[in-house]
Protein backbone atom coordinates (compact mmCIF):
# COMPACT_ATOMS: atom_id res chain seq x y z
CA UNK A 1 0.00 0.00 0.00
CA UNK A 2 1.20 3.19 -0.72
CA UNK A 3 1.19 6.03 1.73
CA UNK A 4 1.61 9.62 1.60
CA UNK A 5 4.66 11.76 1.83
CA UNK A 6 6.47 12.27 4.97
CA UNK A 7 6.70 16.21 5.70
CA UNK A 8 10.10 17.09 7.87
CA UNK A 9 11.07 20.31 9.43
CA UNK A 10 9.75 23.64 8.96
CA UNK A 11 6.87 21.30 6.92
CA UNK A 12 5.38 19.76 10.15
CA UNK A 13 2.87 20.26 11.02
CA UNK A 14 1.14 20.65 7.46
CA UNK A 15 -1.24 23.04 9.24
CA UNK A 16 1.54 25.48 9.90
CA UNK A 17 2.11 26.42 6.22
CA UNK A 18 0.87 26.51 2.81
CA UNK A 19 2.47 25.87 -1.11
CA UNK A 20 2.91 28.67 -1.85
CA UNK A 21 4.88 29.50 -5.14
CA UNK A 22 4.41 25.35 -5.66
CA UNK A 23 6.45 24.45 -9.26
CA UNK A 24 2.93 22.09 -9.60
CA UNK A 25 0.55 24.80 -9.83
CA UNK A 26 2.76 26.85 -12.05
CA UNK A 27 3.32 23.93 -14.49
CA UNK A 28 -0.68 23.27 -14.80
CA UNK A 29 -0.82 26.95 -15.60
CA UNK A 30 1.49 26.66 -18.96
CA UNK A 31 -0.46 23.45 -19.24
CA UNK A 32 -3.73 24.01 -18.14
CA UNK A 33 -5.79 22.03 -21.03
CA UNK A 34 -6.47 18.59 -22.28
CA UNK A 35 -5.61 19.81 -25.74
CA UNK A 36 -1.99 21.67 -24.73
CA UNK A 37 -0.71 17.84 -23.53
CA UNK A 38 -2.37 16.14 -26.21
CA UNK A 39 -0.54 18.87 -28.58
CA UNK A 40 2.76 18.33 -26.63
CA UNK A 41 2.13 14.50 -26.87
CA UNK A 42 1.75 14.83 -31.13
CA UNK A 43 4.86 16.78 -31.24
CA UNK A 44 6.56 13.76 -29.36
CA UNK A 45 5.29 11.89 -32.02
CA UNK A 46 6.93 13.69 -34.51
CA UNK A 47 4.08 16.34 -35.62
CA UNK A 48 4.92 19.30 -36.89
CA UNK A 49 2.28 21.19 -39.05
CA UNK A 50 -0.45 22.93 -37.90
CA UNK A 51 -3.11 20.82 -39.57
CA UNK A 52 -1.65 17.96 -38.62
CA UNK A 53 -1.84 18.88 -34.70
CA UNK A 54 -5.58 20.29 -34.95
CA UNK A 55 -6.46 16.53 -37.12
CA UNK A 56 -4.55 13.95 -34.55
CA UNK A 57 -5.53 16.02 -31.75
CA UNK A 58 -9.61 16.00 -32.66
CA UNK A 59 -9.85 20.18 -32.20
CA UNK A 60 -10.90 22.75 -33.79
CA UNK A 61 -8.40 24.91 -36.21
CA UNK A 62 -9.44 28.18 -34.04
CA UNK A 63 -8.54 26.19 -30.39
CA UNK A 64 -4.91 24.27 -32.24
CA UNK A 65 -4.03 28.16 -33.20
CA UNK A 66 -4.46 29.21 -29.60
CA UNK A 67 -2.83 25.94 -27.56
CA UNK A 68 0.15 26.25 -30.15
CA UNK A 69 0.45 29.86 -29.67
CA UNK A 70 0.51 29.53 -25.71
CA UNK A 71 2.88 26.70 -26.15
CA UNK A 72 5.52 28.77 -28.14
CA UNK A 73 5.00 32.18 -25.81
CA UNK A 74 5.68 29.20 -22.69
CA UNK A 75 8.76 28.24 -25.12
CA UNK A 76 7.86 24.67 -25.30
CA UNK A 77 8.09 24.57 -28.54
CA UNK A 78 9.35 27.04 -31.79
CA UNK A 79 7.42 28.18 -34.96
CA UNK A 80 10.13 27.64 -37.71
CA UNK A 81 9.16 28.24 -41.30
CA UNK A 82 9.60 26.19 -44.33
CA UNK A 83 8.27 25.68 -47.83
CA UNK A 84 7.27 23.26 -50.06
CA UNK A 85 8.29 23.84 -54.11
CA UNK A 86 5.85 25.90 -55.44
CA UNK A 87 3.60 26.92 -52.18
CA UNK A 88 3.89 30.11 -49.80
CA UNK A 89 5.48 30.14 -46.23
CA UNK A 90 4.10 28.63 -43.66
CA UNK A 91 5.24 27.68 -40.15
CA UNK A 92 5.97 24.08 -38.33
CA UNK A 93 6.55 23.71 -34.98
CA UNK A 94 9.41 21.54 -32.98
CA UNK A 95 10.28 20.76 -29.31
CA UNK A 96 12.33 23.06 -27.28
CA UNK A 97 14.83 21.88 -24.46
CA UNK A 98 12.38 23.15 -22.10
CA UNK A 99 9.44 21.22 -24.04
CA UNK A 100 11.48 18.19 -24.37
CA UNK A 101 11.88 18.21 -20.32
CA UNK A 102 7.98 17.23 -20.70
CA UNK A 103 8.50 13.98 -22.05
CA UNK A 104 8.89 12.17 -18.40
CA UNK A 105 5.44 13.25 -17.23
CA UNK A 106 3.82 12.53 -20.26
CA UNK A 107 5.22 8.98 -19.87
CA UNK A 108 4.10 9.10 -16.34
CA UNK A 109 0.39 10.26 -17.21
CA UNK A 110 0.28 7.44 -20.19
CA UNK A 111 1.94 4.80 -17.50
CA UNK A 112 -0.20 5.75 -15.25
CA UNK A 113 -3.35 5.64 -17.75
CA UNK A 114 -2.06 2.32 -19.02
CA UNK A 115 -2.60 0.56 -14.87
CA UNK A 116 -5.72 2.23 -14.13
CA UNK A 117 -7.69 3.37 -17.28
CA UNK A 118 -7.12 0.24 -19.76
CA UNK A 119 -7.80 -3.72 -18.83
CA UNK A 120 -5.05 -4.34 -21.81
CA UNK A 121 -2.35 -1.45 -20.26
CA UNK A 122 -2.93 0.93 -23.76
CA UNK A 123 -2.50 0.89 -27.22
CA UNK A 124 1.77 1.70 -27.65
CA UNK A 125 4.51 1.23 -25.58
CA UNK A 126 7.81 2.40 -25.21
CA UNK A 127 10.91 0.55 -25.70
CA UNK A 128 14.63 0.59 -25.35
CA UNK A 129 15.51 1.11 -29.05
CA UNK A 130 19.47 -0.42 -27.78
CA UNK A 131 18.04 -3.86 -26.20
CA UNK A 132 13.94 -3.89 -26.84
CA UNK A 133 12.75 -3.76 -22.92
CA UNK A 134 10.07 -1.90 -22.71
CA UNK A 135 10.42 2.04 -20.83
CA UNK A 136 9.49 2.62 -17.75
CA UNK A 137 9.59 5.42 -15.54
CA UNK A 138 10.66 5.00 -11.95
CA UNK A 139 11.37 7.31 -8.84
CA UNK A 140 15.13 7.44 -7.43
CA UNK A 141 17.28 9.44 -5.97
CA UNK A 142 20.31 11.26 -6.82
CA UNK A 143 22.58 8.01 -5.37
CA UNK A 144 20.43 5.74 -7.97
CA UNK A 145 18.49 4.04 -5.37
CA UNK A 146 15.08 3.09 -6.80
CA UNK A 147 12.08 4.48 -4.17
CA UNK A 148 8.97 4.36 -3.30
CA UNK A 149 6.31 7.29 -1.76
CA UNK A 150 6.63 5.68 1.41
CA UNK A 151 10.30 6.30 1.58
CA UNK A 152 10.19 9.77 0.80
CA UNK A 153 10.46 13.06 2.87
CA UNK A 154 9.42 16.57 1.57
CA UNK A 155 11.53 19.12 3.29
CA UNK A 156 12.55 22.62 2.53
CA UNK A 157 14.97 22.92 -0.52
CA UNK A 158 18.50 23.28 0.71
CA UNK A 159 20.16 26.52 -0.67
CA UNK A 160 23.51 26.66 -1.69
CA UNK A 161 25.71 28.91 0.39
Amino acid sequence: MTTALRLTGALEPRSGWKAERCTIAKALAVLSTRSALLIMREAFYGTTRFDDFAERVGISEPVAAARLRELVDEGLLAREDYREPGQRTRQQYRLTEKGADLFPVLVALMQWGDRWLDDRGGPIELRHRDCGEPVTLTLQCAAGHEVDTSEIDVGRRRREA
